[in-house]
């Protein structure tokens, strides 16, 4: 009786962190949505937003296209010093950095384009998140790759600025569907580990609660852009 009373307290545990998780990715792609679309079906916001007086890009374009990269490393290196409270701000921050920076996608692809494709992303990334939390298999091994082909993707995607190949652009955002599917499928493995893991304080859970909705938003993000880019079209 006091195993299955141990057993039903740690499975409501697994089953609160899962839920904060999604919370925080749901409210992270909320954010991120409402500003993107307010700044981006305006073009005067738009314009004074990421422009200067010359016509060049503006410093603020800059701090917002680096502000999330940085971001990220602080809250995932950091979550040990910083509080929930520390953690939680960085993470609004985040979300609309990223909302203003995602609000191009509105001034190149028509409306119809960027919702269909969202309810794609929004399909794969559900199927692959089931697939990560019920499959026996360790995905350790496959993560593991899919991060290095995620590397040589960026590479990849850096020279293309370069050299502008269209051919090059197609085929590293065909690779891209597969790895953040995959990487999808195994992050939702890791979160199931910390879940059911009896070995975190009740802070370190809530803190990688919030770090594994920013994880699954980040990846969401670079699945339903990459989509996009495939599926999309432009204005």
């Amino acid at each position: 009786m006091q195993d299955y009373s141990n057993n039903s307290y740690q499975a409501s545990i697994a089953s609160n962190f899962i839920r904060s998780v999604y919370t925080y990715m749901f409210i992270a792609l909320a954010i991120s949505g409402v500003i993107a679309y307010a700044i981006g079906s305006n073009p005067i916001t738009f314009l004074s937003l990421f422009s200067n007086s010359t016509g060049g890009l503006s410093l603020t374009f800059w701090i917002l296209m680096f502000a999330p990269l940085i971001i990220s490393f602080v809250i995932q290196w950091g979550f040990q010093r910083l509080s929930q409270q520390m953690l939680l701000l960085l993470f609004v921050i985040y979300s609309v950095a990223m909302g203003c920076t995602l609000s191009s996608i509105f001034l190149v692809y028509e409306m119809n384009a960027i919702a269909f494709t969202f309810f794609v992303a929004s399909g794969a990334f559900a199927g692959m998140a089931v697939l990560g939390y019920t499959t026996k298999t360790d995905l350790t091994n496959f993560g593991s790759l899919l991060y290095m082909v995620l590397i040589g993707m960026i590479l990849a995607g850096i020279l293309n600025m370069f050299i502008g190949s269209g051919m090059l652009d197609f085929i590293i955002s065909v690779i891209g569907v597969f790895v953040f599917t995959g990487l999808i499928a195994y992050q939702m493995q890791q979160l199931k580990n910390v879940a059911n893991s009896p070995d975190f304080s009740e802070e370190n859970r809530n803190k990688l609660a919030l770090i594994g909705g920013l994880q699954l938003y980040i990846l969401f993000i670079n699945l339903f852009l990459t989509l996009l880019r495939l599926l999309g079209g432009r204005d």
